[in-house]
């Protein structure tokens, strides 16, 4: 299991570094978007038209390509000062109870998203501003991404299982 394990971690790293490559792209194209718009380098060419829709595209799929790398890394958003206020076994507990209510979400927005694109698909819906594209495109990242959400929730479950009977340590917040 900690092989399988291993290479899942492999695997969200190297999504969360596309992510990054992404990031880096959309830096790009907005630098040029701004220098076309104020210096005319190329005659009739007053910017790129289509860089806030990118961009807008681009934070979304970063935001996918980079939560479960976040989540295994123990870096995502907590709140964890009542757990440190409660007893190491109580906070243990609570630990259980919210990565069970996390993974039935996750599970329920992966299922709840394919069928979203699935539903688009099929009627072939586009989504047309500057540029225009298939809605589904837009919409299956979102299971994929609820579902290595899940798997890394499932992981998470099995080191808190494996691990001291106490809260995690990562995030935290209070000391």
């Amino acid at each position: 299991m900690q092989r399988v394990s291993d290479w899942y971690g492999r695997l969200l790293t190297g999504l969360a570094l596309a992510g990054c490559a992404l990031l880096f792209l959309m830096m790009l194209m907005i630098c040029a978007d701004v220098l076309l718009r104020n210096v005319r380098i190329l005659p009739g060419v007053h910017g790129v038209a289509w860089s806030n829709e990118a961009s807008e595209y681009a934070l979304y799929l970063i935001t996918l390509l980079t939560a479960p790398w976040l989540l295994r890394q123990g870096q995502h958003i907590r709140v964890d000062i009542v757990l440190r206020a409660l007893p190491r076994r109580l906070g243990w507990y609570c630990e259980w109870l919210v990565d069970a209510l996390a993974l039935a979400c996750c599970l329920q927005v992966a299922y709840s998203g394919w069928l979203a694109a699935a539903a688009s698909s099929a009627i072939g819906s586009m989504v047309v501003k500057v540029l225009a594209i298939p809605e589904w495109w837009l919409l299956a990242p979102l299971p994929l991404a609820f579902l290595l959400l899940a798997i890394e929730t499932v992981f998470r479950m099995r080191r808190l299982y494996l691990g001291a009977r106490a809260p995690r340590d990562d995030a935290v917040t209070a000391s």
